[in-house]
């Protein structure tokens, strides 16, 4: 018989059995998990699917239908002894050769032997005989044969064994098979059986900790599958693979300008460099290193991608170029968008790129996956990928290295994927972020990450002269007190913020007065966060005249009149009969429910290419965001969207001038609309109050009459409504210049109140 031999590790399981000390097996059961663990599992289950048996769950007794066919063939006599249980195993199972079937029998016959020193009487003997025997012939008749050979069968079973079970096993294991146990829930059941462990052995080791819930035979056999499906997507291997950074002599940019020629010699590699630099080594010098890194690399021949902020996402005509279907699962997307990867000059560097992709792919997919948003972001892949295809590998040749160089961007999840496929090719990839204010996604085991202390704003990389900005040593100073200065100290400088959102103050009559020439910082629920500044600002309907005072009233009005006060004496205020250069275009600024910024920044008749580039963009974000509120009736229903943009585009002079000069920190520009008739206002008043509302203007609405003259186009009410007193109607809006506190009495005299 074979005796069951200790594991010197678990390699061991998968040495031919001449190779092993005394021609011995291994019987372990493994109740903690770990790496090492799995990946044995995982190899043991496919050499058990080849070469073995593999039990999930209980074996099942032998049924009526089964015992009745073995009663018929073999009859009802039993013996002990290894001539009559030899015998019968060469009627029963006739592959197997006289050296293994005497094997089986002396192994039967020794765990017969001891379940009788045990207690067990001969029935019961006879019982777990005739068990053995169904269980051999249904269960384990295709490995009999190899029992004892130069490869032993593998055994693999994952359930809570039985004591006829572990007989059985323990049979098997003495003719010459190895087992494993698998004990998911642990040790606890087995050892009722083996109290003593003498029947097989517990695989211990240091790092072991409990199977996780999920883990079965079942999950091990999709992973093993869908492992031989993704072997199958990747077709032949290059003949290429990378060395990334091991090359470099130091930690430093400048690395990137030894010559690819000179990193190393071995002809299977390809020496490139994947690093980020974070912050700058020396503020004063910075700018002039960086243009003369670039100047190199160029006079080397080297080819050079820069791309300054974040990559541009893809275009819809991009998009559109890469066909898509529905997809089952990862693999399939993944092998069949592969597919889009043509590199016709080099098969070489096409196997890169396709086993790049494929590898990035996969790795961040996991059985629950989800396809579709896969999909998205392998097609961002694709189109980046095709977009700088030619720019950095047109006529590639080893050991050629290209250069891309992300400067300010790596922000978001798809510039991170996207950076770490480049450095999975025959490019030399970094990012460099100067300024330590923004954030990075960019995570790899192969990146090389550069910290430094000093941070610099720098607009652009320096790639041409003209680019270059180099600071003085006072100039430098200056900024680093600005940044101590005003930075979380609740003091700003001029223009300090380029983003801002509006949020409706909701107040009392009397406080109007309070606020409205205060500044932004000053009033309630102001703040600042991650550049965001947030603006309280006043939308107010005032319906009425408090004590039917009409030169009192007519005064309060004055008095809220600053010079960041336009006031508009009557409605409607805008027509759509108005010149408007915007409206004829205004179909061809918005698809699928997105401003196409950089389409209306080029026409011809764009009215604020005059203004600071921030407020540009400031005032468009602010129109995408009143399309997506669909604050004004009809948006996306009946085409008011393109009156929307066309009214939003088309701002008057007066109201220009007040954006150019809105600090968001400071006094913010305020509109005050004075109605007394029965007019309403138009639909283009409606876009354009709530357009300036998005924007942070305060916007009061004088209505003595309380008529509903502002509610008709928004789809929800529209400003807070303050009811003042009395309602007054036919009031003609007075001269302003001409009113004052002393003049109150003329004034009630000449509006016929006294």
């Amino acid at each position: 018989m074979f005796q069951q031999a200790p594991l010197k590790k678990l390699d061991d399981y998968f040495v031919p059995l001449p190779e092993r000390p005394e021609k011995s097996v291994y019987f372990y059961r493994f109740a903690g998990n770990s790496p090492e663990v799995t990946a044995f599992l995982r190899r043991y289950y496919e050499a058990a699917r080849q070469g073995g048996v593999i039990i999930d769950g209980r074996l099942p007794n032998p049924d009526p239908g089964q015992l009745a066919y073995f009663g018929e063939m073999m009859g009802t006599d039993f013996q002990r002894d290894c001539g009559f249980l030899s015998q019968r195993l060469a009627k029963w199972l006739p592959r197997m050769s006289p050296g293994q079937r005497e094997a089986v029998a002396s192994a039967m016959a020794s765990t017969l032997e001891d379940m009788l020193r045990q207690g067990k009487n001969e029935n019961m003997l006879r019982n777990a005989y005739i068990k053995y025997m169904c269980w051999l012939y249904y269960r384990f008749e295709r490995i009999v044969n190899r029992l004892g050979t130069e490869v032993p069968p593998k055994i693999l079973y994952d359930g809570a064994i039985s004591v006829y079970e572990l007989q059985l096993f323990l049979v098997l294991s003495r003719a010459g098979a190895d087992l494993a146990l698998l004990e998911r829930e642990g040790d606890e059941g087995y050892r009722r059986l083996d109290p003593s462990s003498q029947l097989s052995r517990l695989y211990q080791a240091e790092g072991l900790s409990p199977f996780p819930p999920h883990f079965s035979l079942q999950r091990l056999r999709e992973e093993l599958a869908r492992d031989v499906n993704r072997r199958r997507l990747y077709g032949a291997p290059p003949k290429l693979e990378p060395c990334t950074n091991a090359w470099m002599e130091r930690p430093e940019l400048n690395q990137l300008l030894t010559s690819p020629s000179l990193r190393g010699g071995e002809g299977r590699f390809f020496y490139n460099s994947f690093l980020a630099q974070y912050g700058v080594p020396d503020r004063l010098t910075f700018s002039a290193d960086l243009f003369g890194f670039y100047q190199r690399l160029k006079s080397e021949g080297r080819r050079v991608c820069v791309v300054n902020g974040s990559i541009p996402v893809p275009t819809p005509e991009e998009v559109a170029a890469v066909p898509r279907k529905n997809y089952r699962n990862l693999e399939q997307m993944a092998g069949d968008l592969a597919q889009n990867i043509r590199c016709p000059a080099s098969a070489e560097l096409q196997s890169l790129m396709v086993k790049g992709f494929l590898d990035l792919v996969l790795e961040e997919g996991g059985p629950d996956r989800n396809v579709s948003r896969a999909a998205n972001q392998a097609v961002y892949l694709l189109c980046w990928l095709k977009r700088w295809q030619k720019e950095l590998f047109e006529g590639w040749k080893p050991p050629e290295v290209p250069v891309f160089l992300l400067f300010g961007g790596g922000t978001t999840e798809h510039e991170a994927r996207f950076l770490r496929l480049l450095a999975k090719l025959p490019v030399d990839v970094a990012l460099l972020q100067p300024s330590l204010d923004k954030g990075s996604c960019l995570r790899d085991p192969a990146l090389l990450e550069l910290r430094y202390e000093d941070s610099l704003s720098m607009e652009a990389f320096p790639a041409e002269s003209g680019q270059l900005r180099v600071s003085t040593a006072a100039y430098q100073a200056e900024r680093d007190l600005d940044g101590m200065m005003y930075q979380d100290t609740g003091l700003y400088r001029n223009q300090q913020y380029a983003k801002a959102e509006a949020i409706t103050l909701r107040t009392m009559y009397e406080e109007i007065a309070i606020l409205w020439d205060q500044e932004l910082k000053y009033r309630p629920s102001f703040q600042v966060n991650n550049g965001m500044v947030t603006l309280p600002v006043l939308l107010e309907k005032i319906c009425g005249v408090k004590d039917g005072d009409v030169g009192r009233y007519w005064l309060e009005i004055k008095k809220l009149m600053t010079p960041e006060t336009l006031v508009v004496p009557k409605l409607p205020w805008t027509s759509p009969l108005d010149e408007n250069p915007m409206r004829a275009g205004a179909t061809q600024f918005l698809r699928n429910g997105r401003l196409l910024k950089d389409k209306i920044k080029a026409h011809k008749a764009y009215p604020y290419g005059i203004l600071r580039g921030e407020m540009q963009d400031y005032l468009l974000d602010k129109l995408q965001l009143l399309l997506d509120r669909r604050t004004i009736a009809g948006t996306y229903q009946n085409g008011t969207e393109y009156t929307v943009i066309a009214a939003a585009l088309n701002l008057k002079k007066e109201l220009l001038r007040l954006l150019q000069k809105f600090d968001f920190t400071k006094k913010n520009p305020k509109l005050i609309v004075i109605h007394t008739s029965e007019e309403i206002l138009s639909l283009e008043d409606g876009i354009l109050f709530a357009f300036l509302n998005l924007l942070g203007f305060d916007i009061l609405f004088f209505v003595p009459t309380g008529y509903q003259c502002i509610e008709r186009y928004f789809t929800a009410p529209f400003a807070n409504e303050q009811q003042i007193g009395e309602y007054l109607y036919d009031l003609p809006p007075p001269d302003f210049t001409r009113i004052s506190e002393r003049g109150r009495g003329s004034i009630r005299k000449w509006f016929g109140r006294s």
